[in-house]
């Protein structure tokens, strides 16, 4: 087959899933939006669908396009039901009920019950801390990171640095003391 045959082929070929995509997209947008009940989720489906058809499957004949098409805009619509599911779930404690619009998050009261001054001391803390760790060594951050942070053992943290249990806790030891010199008052 010449270039010139080949070039028509392809254009033959995305001028039909041109035709398909168009005549399609009305029918594909009802059905989203009725499972969806919003416009805005029902275009992006659609549009997702189409774009992984072209990208996917664009040399499959016509014939196999509609098929896949609509299991592709399923897909996304059970996908969609997911994301929906889980934000709502985790969302649903957040529902404002007060008629001032206060933002449930900033209203909630401290479980640690600390003041702003106390709050703002802490915040102040981190920041020197994750100063003074971005300034450790590699090996020192990432032994102090697993054992502190992560609460891993020396032979957990050996095992996740690939060094010997001894490495994990000279790298550890130095980097406390690096901590303890450079945040002093910051950090007991």
């Amino acid at each position: 087959m010449n270039m010139a045959a080949s070039g028509d082929l392809i254009l033959n070929s995305s001028i039909s899933l041109d035709k398909f995509l168009i005549g399609v997209q009305s029918r594909a947008f009802r059905i989203a939006q009725i499972a969806t009940g919003n416009p805005e989720d029902a275009l992006d489906l659609v549009q997702d669908a189409m774009f992984k058809l072209v990208e996917k499957y664009s040399d499959r004949s016509k014939e196999e396009w509609t098929p896949l098409f609509y299991r592709i805009l399923n897909s996304r619509i059970n996908d969609w039901y997911r994301r929906n599911t889980v934000r709502n779930r985790h969302r649903s404690w957040l529902s404002n009920t007060d008629e001032e619009g206060e933002d449930p998050i900033q209203a909630a009261p401290d479980p640690c019950g600390r003041s702003p001054d106390e709050e703002t001391v802490t915040n102040e803390s981190m920041d020197k801390l994750q100063i003074a760790l971005e300034g450790l060594p590699a090996r020192q951050q990432q032994a102090f990171l697993l054992r502190a942070w992560e609460g891993l053992n020396v032979r957990q943290t050996a095992t996740a640095m690939e060094c010997a249990e001894g490495s994990v806790k000279t790298h550890y030891s130095r980097a406390i003391h690096s901590l303890r010199a450079q945040l002093g008052e910051h950090w007991p």
